[in-house]
C-alpha cells in the first residue's frame, strides 16, 4: 500500500458511496474508464478485489468495506487537521457537512447565508433528504451535524433543540373558515385533508393529536412535498397541516391562510444532532454555537427583511 495515492483513495470512496463507477466519475469530473483504472490499481496494491459487480450494481467485498472505513478515517483526520491549522492562524476555514430533514429546507438556507458571509473560508456541503436516509447517514457518521424535526430513538445521539417548529392548519385564503376564531377541532372532520406521506414526522404529529381527541379525518390526497401540498391547497383540493416556516416567504400576496383551530399550533422543535463521542471539528463547533446562540434571531431578522421587501414592491 506504500505506493497508494490519496487520489486513488478518494476515487475509491466515491465509487463505494455511489455503488457506481459512472456516478463517481460524474462527481469527481473524471471519465468512467479513469475511475475504473484507479480502483483496479488500488485493488492490485491491496492484493484483494475491492468490489464485486452483480448486474449493473457494485458491491463492496470484505476488503472493500475495511478500506472504505479506513478512507473515511483518513479523510476526517485530514479535514480536522486543515481546520485546526486554519483556527491556529485565526481563520475559520474548511468544509461543513450538513444533512437536514426535507422540511428544514425552509430554515437552514436562511441560517447559512449570514453564517457563510461571516466565515467566507467555510464551504458547505448540504444534503436535504428524508428521515430514513438521515438516520442511515447518522449511523455511518457521514456528516458533521444533522438537522432533524423529531427526536431519534438512538440513545447514542447528542441532541439540542434550537428553534420552535410549530405545525399549523393551512387552507385557501377564501376558505369559509378563514375568518373564524377558535374553530373546534371536530369541525375538521368534514374537510378533505391533504397529508404528507406515511412515516413523515409531520403526519405522525397530526395523527397523534387526532387520535387523542378521537377524531377521524378523510385523507383525499397524499403528497411527499410541502411545496406540492401548498399548491394543492391553493388549488382548492383541501386543507393540510404543515410547519409555519413553510409560510415564511409567502409574503402578502399568498393564496393560503392559517386557520385558528383549537389544539393548534402543535408544538414541535428543530434539533441539531450528532453521534455521541463524535469530536466536532472547529468548523462544525462554530456552526453549532452559531445555531444555539443566534439561530432564532437570524431567522426573525431574515423573515422581517423578506416581508419589508415584499411590501416595498407592492
Amino acid at each position: 500500500m506504500k505506493h497508494t495515492t490519496l487520489h486513488q483513495l478518494k476515487v475509491f470512496e466515491a465509487a463505494a458511496r455511489h455503488s457506481s463507477f459512472t456516478r463517481a466519475a460524474e462527481e469527481l469530473f473524471l471519465t468512467q474508464p479513469t475511475v475504473s483504472m484507479q480502483v483496479k490499481q488500488l485493488a492490485k496494491a491491496v492484493g484483494l478485489p475491492l468490489f464485486e459487480q452483480i448486474g449493473k450494481r457494485l458491491y463492496l467485498t470484505d476488503a472493500g468495506r475495511e478500506l472504505l472505513a479506513t478512507c473515511r478515517e483518513i479523510f476526517d483526520r485530514l479535514a480536522h487537521f486543515e481546520m485546526t491549522v486554519a483556527d491556529l492562524k485565526g481563520v475559520k476555514a474548511g468544509q461543513l457537512r450538513l444533512a437536514v430533514i426535507t422540511t428544514a429546507k425552509y430554515v437552514v438556507p436562511r441560517l447559512l447565508g449570514p453564517f457563510c458571509q461571516r466565515y467566507p473560508g467555510i464551504d458547505v456541503s448540504l444534503q436535504v433528504t428524508n428521515h430514513e436516509i438521515i438516520l442511515e447517514r447518522f449511523s455511518q457518521n457521514l456528516d458533521d451535524l444533522y438537522i432533524i424535526s423529531q427526536l431519534p430513538d438512538n440513545s447514542d445521539a447528542i441532541v439540542h433543540s434550537f428553534l420552535e417548529n410549530p405545525l399549523v392548519v393551512l387552507a385557501p385564503s377564501n376558505h369559509p373558515l378563514a375568518l373564524q376564531k377558535n374553530i373546534p377541532l371536530e369541525r375538521l372532520t368534514g374537510e378533505p385533508f391533504i397529508m404528507r406521506e406515511p412515516g413523515s414526522g409531520t403526519r405522525q404529529a397530526v395523527q397523534k393529536l387526532f387520535e387523542i381527541h378521537g377524531i377521524s379525518v378523510k385523507v383525499k390526497l397524499e403528497l411527499g412535498s410541502n411545496e406540492a401540498i401548498k399548491q394543492a391547497i391553493a388549488g382548492g383540493l383541501g386543507i393540510s397541516v404543515l410547519s409555519s416556516h413553510t409560510m415564511a416567504l409567502e409574503g402578502m400576496t399568498s393564496h393560503l391562510t392559517i386557520l385558528d383551530v383549537e389544539g393548534f399550533p402543535i408544538e414541535r422543535y428543530w434539533y441539531v444532532a450528532y453521534p455521541s463521542g463524535k469530536q466536532l471539528s472547529v468548523v462544525a463547533r462554530t456552526f453549532f454555537d452559531y445555531l444555539m446562540d443566534e439561530g432564532k434571531q437570524v431567522l426573525e431578522e431574515t423573515s422581517a427583511q423578506s416581508i419589508m421587501g415584499l411590501g416595498a414592491r407592492d
